[in-house]
């Protein structure tokens, strides 16, 4: 008998016996009757998991290599979160596998489209009389056979803006908040019926979170307005002390806006939803067509949620080349929404009288946390995947790995346009553990541990809740978070940790590893690049590139921002090879044993080089939205000193406090009774603080508002800068007129486009930097100048051949006068440094 070659031998075999995976299709076609072969798809992913699932209860040898579903390309619409059980998962030879076929898309979409858009012809009651013209309306749905209400609205996958009272990107500031009354005090809105339309809600900004409150009243008091709210969270926002209203002179009150009623629409983009009478209404874009637009309204929070149990976790699951797609989260609609810090709001919280607990005698508040909802959430998963997906048009939160989740890759994600946190892992204390409590569970499988997040790109994350972070991990255990670019974002960049102690906790062994952050800090300051909480032993943050923080409009303190911010109980950290433009950092009430070495603009340029994507995966970059507004950069800050006069300041004690505190002692100038500082600072609210306890007898005042900044570097054609610098310093007063104030504060902004010949005056002088500080109605002006040369030589040249200049400073005068104590006549006077 005539032997048959090896070859054919082999592939008989692999003929005749099975490869022992199976494949179940799901197709937009599809039907739940098919028996899911990719000629008879299934048409939904839970139809798909139950085939699994018999699969695996019958253990058919089909699945001996795994499970594959497959989806095919597609929009599926999910108004059910798909629910992943441990049934469902898979072993560590089978894995159970949810993935986009190839060179496919599918998305899994909780959005319901919206659509028969038909330009109003009739009178709507508050809708302004003259944009009626320009609106359009269309019916709205019932979904599941009852009423639908959303908070989001996309038009061609581009956001739409809920209706407010502020328009563009601008606010208006609080007069005052009454805690007595529980009311928040409002300069009264220009919109007819404002105090009788229901469903209006408040959106403020405080310090480094924001919040929902829904109005219940509004009591008009002439040019003034008070606000009550809903319960709960009139009573929560009233009684946490932190983060609170913002009331400052210095640098403005909280900023706000109200939404969700019909007068506010006013502007192309906006929306607003009667949900009483399901009708919804649009102000187009220009380009838009809302007779072929795509406009979708989120119903479904969360998407997948993958739900085992401390005894039977989801094992072996790994989920591939899906795209997650318009959620919604309608808490802030029924209960309002006050978050304490990351997007966690508070169920619980008030402040301790008297302050201290057992464990943290200063302790003054006490508060306790849920979590927004997740696209993709997990909890008590072991082994699972998710890659190579993308989440997108999120109202809240992306993924969220929220306890018992272990041995976890989230990779090769693309995040953008995501309401809350992008990527949010760890234990926060969400099942009534009070947050400031270490967390060290008996049982080892409560633990988020052994977590990799990498090569993740996040952009446009944050966008609702803006003090939600790009990364934000809890009590977390042997993560890794590396290679991962961040950029665009409302807050900070990475957090990592909980709980404000140094005690002993389930933390440690955790890397913050060659991420690239920039663009962040949009409109929430307190915030950092990368930031820690509490103990976390033997642990890492090197090799990352962090730069260009925005120059938020509203930050409650200017100056308060940071690259790398170790926060309270931050201890056992190796900080090391970080490349920042400056070394702007904060330890604050940190635990022991940080290591700091070789961070600052001094780092090789490798590092910069290196982090963010690794290069396979730069492709995601491709979806950048970062724009280039006003970026914040470290400057020496301004803090006065003003005795009485007669009385003398302690100056070699003011001089120790400075170098105390790692500031230019030598950068001390004074006008009679009038001491200046000049210098870099760590903290300059802090630093105000110190020199006050100092020095009780003294009013120091902080300088926050930098409101105008000529620099050589960025308004020269020659860019050249000396290498040492004289400051010169001078004050004045702005005139009492505040509408005159107002108009000196306009010129300034728009200096560089309306008088362009100013700039060139003091490119002409060699000006290496001009500043203007203000406090109230007094101005700081520092210009500096190269070392050697006088203001005497340099300014006449400001002048030479620009006729323009004599023009500026002529009207400029009408603006200033001099503070108390000048000449009459006199407005700007100079401060003279100590040593001369």
């Amino acid at each position: 008998m005539k032997r048959l070659p090896q070859y054919l031998l082999v592939l008989l075999l692999l003929m005749n016996f099975p490869a022992w995976a199976v494949d179940i299709f799901v197709a937009t076609n599809g039907s739940d009757l098919n028996d899911g072969s990719k000629e008879k798809p299934l048409a939904t992913v839970a139809a798909a998991l139950r085939k699994a699932r018999n699969l695996r209860r019958l253990n058919d040898e089909s699945i001996k290599n795994g499970i594959h579903i497959i989806l095919r390309g597609g929009n599926y619409q999910v108004l059910e979160t798909i629910v992943i059980k441990p049934e469902d998962g898979g072993t560590r030879e089978s894995v159970t596998y949810i993935e986009a076929a190839e060179n496919e898309q599918p998305v899994l979409s909780g959005g319901v489209p919206i659509s028969n858009w038909k330009k109003m012809t009739a009178a709507v009651n508050g809708l302004q009389k003259n944009i009626q013209s320009k609106i359009w309306v269309a019916d709205v749905p019932l979904v599941n056979g009852g009423l639908f209400n959303f908070r989001q609205l996309w038009v061609d996958d581009t956001k739409a803006t809920r209706a407010k009272s502020a328009n563009g990107e601008t606010m208006h500031r609080i007069l005052n908040w009454n805690k007595q009354e529980a009311a928040c005090v409002i300069p009264t809105p220009a919109f007819q019926n404002l105090d009788k339309t229901k469903g209006v809600e408040l959106f403020i900004h405080q310090w480094w979170e924001i919040a929902n409150l829904r109005i219940k009243k509004m009591q008009v008091m002439g040019d003034s307005t008070k606000l009550f709210f809903e319960q709960p969270e009139s009573k929560i926002q009233n009684e946490h002390p932190w983060p609170a209203p913002w009331l400052s002179a210095a640098t403005g009150n909280s900023a706000f806006y109200l939404t969700n009623a019909i007068q506010f629409l006013d502007e192309p983009g906006e929306w607003y939803l009667d949900a009483a009478n399901k009708k919804l209404y649009y102000w187009p874009r220009v380009g838009e067509n809302l007779a072929t637009a795509k406009v979708l309204a989120p119903f479904t929070e969360t998407l997948i949620s993958v739900q085992g149990t401390i005894d039977a976790p989801v094992t072996n699951l790994v989920i591939e080349g899906i795209s997650f797609q318009h959620t919604g989260w309608l808490r802030p609609s029924q209960q309002g929404h006050v978050p304490h810090q990351i997007g966690l709001y508070m169920t619980e919280a008030y402040r301790l009288k008297p302050a201290g607990t057992i464990a943290k005698p200063g302790l003054d508040n006490q508060a306790w946390i849920g979590r927004q909802a997740a696209a993709v959430e997990l909890s008590y998963a072991l082994r699972t995947r998710v890659k190579d997906c993308s989440f997108k048009h999120l109202a809240a939160t992306g993924i969220d790995l929220k306890k018992g989740v272990k041995d976890n890759m989230t990779k090769r994600n693309l995040f953008s346009d995501i309401g809350g946190t992008a990527i949010l892992a760890g234990n926060y204390g969400d099942e009534g553990r009070e947050i400031h409590l270490p967390f060290n569970p008996k049982d080892e499988r409560e633990k988020c541990d052994v977590i990799l997040i990498e090569n993740n790109f996040i952009t446009n994350a944050t966008n609702e809740d803006w003090g939600a972070v790009g990364i934000g991990c809890g009590f977390v255990n042997r993560t890794i978070i590396r290679h991962n670019e961040i950029e665009n974002v409302s807050y900070s960049g990475i957090s990592v940790g909980w709980g404000w102690t140094p005690e002993p906790n389930m933390m440690k062994d955790n890397r913050i590893v060659a991420n690239k952050i920039h663009h962040y800090g949009k409109w929430n300051y307190d915030c950092s690049g990368i930031y820690t909480l509490s103990a976390q032993p033997n642990s890492i943050i090197e090799d990352n590139y962090i730069d260009s923080i925005y120059k938020s409009p509203i930050a409650h303190l200017p100056s308060h921002w940071f690259y790398i911010y170790t926060d309270e109980g931050s201890s056992h950290f190796t900080v090391r090879n970080n490349w920042t433009p400056s070394t702007k950092y904060l330890q604050n009430a940190n635990g022991p044993g940080n290591v700091w070495s070789n961070n600052g603009p001094q780092v090789h340029d490798s590092v910069k080089q290196n982090a963010g994507l690794e290069k396979e995966f730069q492709y995601l970059t491709a979806n950048k939205t970062a724009k280039t507004p006003t970026i914040n950069e470290e400057h020496n800050e301004v803090i006065e000193l003003v005795v009485k006069e007669g009385q003398q300041l302690d100056l070699q004690k003011l001089k120790l406090l400075l170098a105390n505190n790692n500031m230019d002692s030598s950068a001390i100038y004074h006008w009679q009774n009038h001491y200046v500082i000049f210098s870099r600072v760590q903290d300059l609210g802090v630093m105000e603080g110190r020199l006050q306890n100092n020095f009780p007898q003294a009013t120091v005042k902080a300088y926050h508002n930098m409101f105008y900044e000529y620099s050589k570097k960025k308004h020269c054609a020659d860019k050249t800068t000396a290498k040492e610098w004289t400051h010169i310093l001078l004050t004045a007063n702005l005139v009492a007129d505040k509408k005159l104030q107002q108009e000196y504060l306009d010129y300034h902004n728009t200096q560089f486009e309306k008088w362009p010949d100013i700039a060139k005056g003091f490119c002409n002088a060699d000006f290496q930097q001009l500043l203007i500080f203000k406090n109230g109605r007094q101005l700081v002006l520092i210009i500096s100048i190269p070392k050697g040369k006088t203001l005497d030589e340099l300014n006449p040249k400001t002048t030479e051949h620009n006729p323009k200049m004599n023009e500026w400073n002529t009207i400029m005068g009408k603006y200033q006068e001099g503070i108390e104590g000048t000449k009459k006549g006199e407005s700007w006077v100079f401060l003279k440094p100590l040593s001369q």
